[in-house]
């Protein structure tokens, strides 16, 4: 039965969803932080979160049986990503959910503080009637910049022109021709956009990248007069440059719905006129948190039912039925990453892997990841999976490079894979017959075909008659079967090197290893231990 923790208030439908799924365990813990959040998630195999709690690297050290996290809304800045990543932890959100709340939000803001809504009221409370004070500016005719043109930012975009508000909009991913298409005048940088906007508004995360996007430096080249809206993160604005712009009149206005540091009652820009602001409402409509809490649980469900993976925000998505598409490569892939783990006598600094053939064609970043999977995976004390398995071989220096071919070989899809450590080099090839049979069809430029799995005994030896017999011979005083056997050359020719490897039942004691060292035909004998036929790894197998 699988676990789940959920961190913060999440709507009832949600919740419903996950309490109903007889294969879950689900428990409400709200409130936790520090040391005590780090115990809770790693009793926990999947964890829901929305903005209230904070998941930081000393949470993620000890992850335990944590597997993911989903936050219901679209920010994850509340967790560390690169730490969840390292856990091997993937990480969602559930980016439609709030699109059209956020966005409406947005677009309250713009109206409210065009029409000075706010400071009106008030006065009227206060009662007074200062018609003449509060004129305001209407929204036809003026340029609204978008930072950001994303679900949000294009249903924004939608909105303001249904104000007949003309638009200009910045995001490095969205193509021109999309963005023209889109009714927005696409801009090269944010820079551009800021002499022109009458209105800007953000709608990114927050990374290293966007914080501060706007600050002392940005304030100098913006419009006078303009409009500044975040409903996105805090800290994409620097409040303190804020207060400065608005004190020196460069500004016309703001209004924010989120702060750098939140919960947020108290910040100079509360006593400033020309300010409105809300205690991050954008997302907080019955409908949006009801969506966003649905779409957690779905996600959660998937990912803990099937393996699939949607809303991905540290690795790359896949559902279920990809994952099975391509299972088999996964496997050959994982099993060469621990069978080359086993070779080399000191630690790999380098390793290349070249698919050829249909494989080429396939996800090969996921195939990747599980020769890195099955490289580390007996080397380290945490788990080590497709989330966090690139990275961590490349946090320990190891060299990572692939190619592709499309062009068939011998064989309809080759995984080859190479391996440098020390002055040693080893290479390996291997492909699928079927959905599950997995096949070693080369190692070290000898060529065989040599079953994938369980015990095998692999020596390199001189190609004359006797070598096999005296081999199962020793192997045969000890009371060990052999199961499968594959020997190869080189070449064609007769009387050069060839190697063997044997499949055993049994692993062999390290006196017949001694023994079998000692024939004076061979030359290098290893025994590598690899799962079963039919055992999967943890990251491929259900649930």
């Amino acid at each position: 039965m699988h676990r789940i923790i959920i961190l913060d208030k999440l709507a009832p439908v949600g919740l419903q969803l996950l309490q109903d799924n007889p294969a879950f365990e689900v428990d409400v813990r709200t409130g936790l932080a520090g040391e005590e959040l780090g115990k809770a998630l790693a009793d926990y195999d999947g964890a829901v979160c929305r903005s209230g709690v904070t998941i930081t690297p000393e949470c993620l050290v000890n992850a335990g049986r944590l597997k993911a996290i989903v936050r219901a809304g679209v920010g994850t800045d509340n967790i560390d990503l690169a730490a969840a990543t390292r856990a091997g932890v993937v990480v969602m959100n559930t980016p439609s959910g709030n699109t059209v709340s956020t966005a409406e939000h947005t677009i309250a803001l713009i109206l409210a503080l065009s029409r000075n809504v706010g400071p009106a009221f008030a006065s009227l409370k206060e009662g007074r009637w200062d018609r003449g004070k509060f004129q305001g500016s209407q929204l036809a005719g003026k340029t609204l910049g978008i930072v950001g043109l994303g679900r949000i930012g294009q249903a924004v975009a939608r909105r303001a022109q249904a104000l007949e508000m003309r638009i200009l909009g910045y995001d490095p991913f969205l193509a021109e021709d999309r963005a023209r298409e889109l009714g927005i005048e696409p801009a090269e940088t944010v820079a551009e956009m800021l002499p022109r906007a009458d209105y800007l508004t953000v709608h990114t995360p927050l990374t290293d990248e966007t914080r501060d996007l706007i600050s002392v430096e940005q304030i100098e080249q913006l419009k006078p007069g303009v409009r500044l809206i975040n409903c996105a993160r805090g800290g994409i604005y620097d409040e303190a440059a804020l207060v400065d712009g608005l004190k020196s009149g460069r500004i016309g206005g703001v209004a924010l719905d989120v702060f750098a540091q939140e919960p947020c009652t108290d910040s100079p820009l509360f006593q400033m006129p020309g300010v409105l602001a809300t205690p991050h409402l954008g997302a907080s409509t019955e409908e949006a948190q009801a969506e966003v809490a649905k779409e957690a649980a779905e996600l959660l469900t998937e990912f803990l039912t099937t393996g699939g993976i949607r809303c991905a925000v540290n690795v790359p998505a896949f559902d279920a039925e990809r994952l099975t598409g391509i299972a088999g490569f996964l496997n050959v892939s994982h099993r060469l990453g621990r069978l080359m783990a086993q070779w080399p006598r000191t630690a790999p600094s380098r390793c290349r892997l070249r698919y050829r053939g249909d494989v080429s064609g396939k996800d090969t970043k996921l195939v990747t990841a599980a020769f890195a999977a099955g490289l580390l995976e007996q080397a380290l004390e945490q788990d080590v999976n497709l989330i966090n398995a690139e990275l961590l071989l490349r946090e320990r220096g190891i060299e990572l490079a692939t190619e592709l071919s499309d062009e068939p070989g011998t064989f309809r899809s080759l995984i080859m894979a190479e391996v440098t450590a020390g002055d040693e080099t080893l290479r390996a090839a291997g492909t699928t017959f079927g959905n599950d049979m997995y096949r070693l069809v080369q190692l070290n430029g000898f060529r065989l075909e040599a079953y994938l799995d369980g015990c095998l005994l692999m020596f390199q030896h001189r190609d004359v008659p006797g070598i096999i017999g005296a081999v199962g011979k020793i192997l045969g005083e000890e009371n060990v079967n052999i199961a499968q056997m594959a020997v190869g050359r080189a070449s064609a020719a007769r009387g050069g090197d060839a190697i063997g490897v044997l499949n055993l039942d049994d692993p062999p004691s390290r006196d017949a290893v001694e023994r079998i060292g000692a024939l004076d035909a061979l030359r290098d004998v290893r025994v590598v231990t690899l799962p079963a036929w039919d055992e999967l790894p943890s990251w491929l197998g259900a649930g």
